[in-house]
């Protein structure tokens, strides 16, 4: 099978056009905050990773045929925002899709989605970044569009494509598109990424697929950035092995993006103390909690040194560490702890002082004493140590702003109970990190700055929560942003 050939000057060019509409359906489902489950997705048949070439060093699908009763779900959420209630009119996402691409181009908005489209467009994409090829430092990119009748897909694709240069080969249901024929035709002969077992390890692990999923070999990425200095190629070494795999899921009311890194030596630590974010007063505004940094930094330190040795601010600040009698890296270590919670309350906000403060699981009395040090090099050097308000309780030692959310904070709060907080971290209890912002306190913050459409909008956002857990090798994440 040839390929499609063309020259036409001038016009805007097609090659990734399909890799375009990957991205602007996401955008339109981010911005739209609809959510659904994978496991409610209609439609059988192969998935793209099991047509694509195992060499693939990058891997990105997207299922536009969720079931019915999502599909409503999804329409109804995307309409209550501005930029995408007027291209979700129907009831297929890929005629959504199309529509909203053809307003800002030219050739596009020649075709007819009825017509054009629709005859032949299954309900997978699937795009592979392969390793580049001999003489050229970036990837080459093959894309497997579902089809339902080859033909037509032929024709309907050529179309699309509106006289740019590209090979086109058929496997199974799905149609391969490249730059070049050579391309699709060793790709459609190649074994697939359904026999890596890496790739099929890391998808199977993250488990629930959800409308978008992609994986990516970190360490090959890794070296596609060309001359590195030594710091980088340090950290390049660090990423040996490592690998990444994700899900965008969706619910009724958030999008949850999910996902792993696995293979990582020494980047993440395995930390044992859950992060303590859901016992924070019930008017935090946002907090970022994470555990295991003491160690963490302890077993960094050589590189640490290593790396910056020649750095000017980095030797004044080993001289200010020894003047003050604070041990590097042991008493950092202790500042770090078992875990370290930052939180912001929403009072003061209004009259621009806001609550800050730090709860760390630690040695208490190590710590104070540590921060008593700090606090005399400061004197010291005439800078004048910060007053900051300082508490104890249930093996936890708090600066804060003010002494009264010292204590606050020292204390058992009750954001657990919030149901923003319950659905924006999971599972919060096992989690080893955690961010937590409360978007509807916060509003006052930001809606007076914002008119029109982009305040309509802002004012569905809800909340934001990020957290996960790692171990020695592994570590795992659930970003979700919640609606009202």
């Amino acid at each position: 099978m040839g390929p499609a050939q063309g020259g036409k000057g001038g016009g805007k060019s097609k090659k990734t056009w399909l890799i375009a509409a990957i991205a602007a359906l996401v955008v339109a489902l981010i911005g739209g905050g609809g959510v659904y489950a994978a496991s409610l997705l209609s439609g059988g048949g192969k998935q793209p990773h099991e047509v694509l070439p195992q060499t693939a060093i990058g891997y990105l699908r997207l299922d536009l045929d969720p079931a019915a009763n999502q599909k409503l779900a999804l329409f109804g959420i995307a309409r209550k925002f501005t930029v995408t209630k007027e291209s979700f009119t129907g009831e297929d996402p890929r005629k959504a899709l199309f529509e909203s691409l053809k307003k800002d181009d030219s050739d596009l908005a020649k075709l007819d989605y009825a017509k054009d489209v629709e005859p032949w467009l299954g309900s997978r994409i699937g795009v592979a970044a392969l390793p580049p090829a001999a003489g050229s430092e970036t990837p080459t990119p093959v894309i497997a569009v579902q089809v339902t009748d080859q033909e037509a897909a032929r024709t309907g694709i050529e179309k699309l494509m509106a006289g740019d240069k590209y090979g086109i080969a058929f496997r199974e249901d799905y149609a391969l598109l490249a730059e070049s024929q050579e391309t699709v035709d060793q790709s459609a002969q190649a074994p697939t990424l359904a026999d890596n077992a890496n790739f099929t390890g890391d998808i199977g692990a993250v488990g629930e697929q959800g409308v978008l999923s992609f994986w990516m070999d970190v360490e090959q990425a890794g070296k596609l950035s060309g001359q590195l200095d030594g710091s980088e190629q340090e950290v390049l070494k660090q990423l040996a092995g490592t690998r990444m795999a994700g899900a965008l899921r969706f619910d009724s009311q958030y999008v949850e993006l999910a996902g792993l890194l696995r293979g990582a030596k020494d980047l993440m630590p395995a930390e044992s103390e859950a992060a303590r974010v859901a016992d924070l007063p019930a008017s935090t505004l946002g907090a970022v909690s994470i555990s295991g940094l003491g160690d963490m930094f302890t077993k960094q330190w050589p590189k640490y040194q290593s790396m910056l040795a020649s750095t000017p601010s980095f030797q004044q600040m080993l001289t200010a560490a020894q003047q003050s009698g604070v041990t590097l890296p042991d008493d950092v270590a202790t500042l770090l702890g078992k875990n370290l919670t930052v939180a912001v309350d929403e009072s003061g906000l209004d009259n621009n002082q806001p609550k800050v403060g730090a709860r760390i699981v630690t040695d208490t009395a190590k710590a104070q004493g540590i921060v008593s040090k700090i606090e005399q090099l400061l004197a010291a050097q005439g800078a004048g140590a910060p007053q900051l308000g300082k508490a104890t309780g249930d093996g936890v030692m708090v600066l804060a702003s003010t002494q009264e959310y010292a204590q606050q904070l020292a204390q058992a709060g009750t954001l657990g109970d919030s149901e923003s907080f319950k659905l924006a971290v999971p599972d919060a209890g096992a989690a080893g990190f955690a961010i937590y912002v409360d978007l509807d306190k916060a509003e006052r913050l930001y809606l007076p700055t914002l008119q029109g459409d982009d305040q309509a909008n802002a004012k569905v956002l809800r909340a934001v929560g990020l957290s996960g857990k790692t171990t020695a090798e592994e570590a795992t994440f659930s970003l979700r942003v919640l609606f009202n």
